[in-house]
């Protein structure tokens, strides 16, 4: 009783997170799309380059997004902890962004998101153990 409870709390925090997670970057990227000088630092100007970049991430984050969702739907355990995974790993990158661009508050915003990100997927993944038979 205690490891069904254990399991579906694990999977909600985790459906949850990783589902905000992928939301909010494929966010970015179609604000970034639809108002380039809107995410982009004060005193830059939107150009071809800035559209082309925002087009390559959003080719990236939206698939990402709708797979989660799919796999959130699914109930796919272990596709939520590759895309959980993965999610975390962009995040840590965009924390490399923000510290190149001397912006804390970019570098802060996905420095909490992947913490929590990692923090659910290592849930996940103990209750998943938790379910298969002992070896021996």
């Amino acid at each position: 009783m205690v490891t069904s409870f254990f399991q579906a709390k694990a999977w909600q925090l985790a459906s949850l997170i990783t589902a905000i997670n992928v939301l909010v970057a494929g966010g970015f990227s179609i604000t970034g799309l639809i108002s380039p000088l809107s995410i982009m630092p004060t005193g830059y100007s939107a150009t071809q380059a800035s559209f082309l970049f925002a087009m390559y991430a959003a080719a990236r984050s939206i698939p990402l997004a709708l797979m989660t969702l799919v796999a959130i739907y699914k109930r796919a355990k272990s596709a939520l902890l590759v895309l959980g995974t993965l999610a975390g790993i962009i995040q840590l990158l965009d924390v490399g962004v923000g510290l190149l661009q001397h912006d804390l508050g970019k570098s802060a915003g996905p420095l909490v998101i992947a913490t929590l990100q990692f923090c659910v997927v290592l849930l996940l993944r103990r209750s998943v153990r938790s379910t298969l038979p002992s070896a021996g």
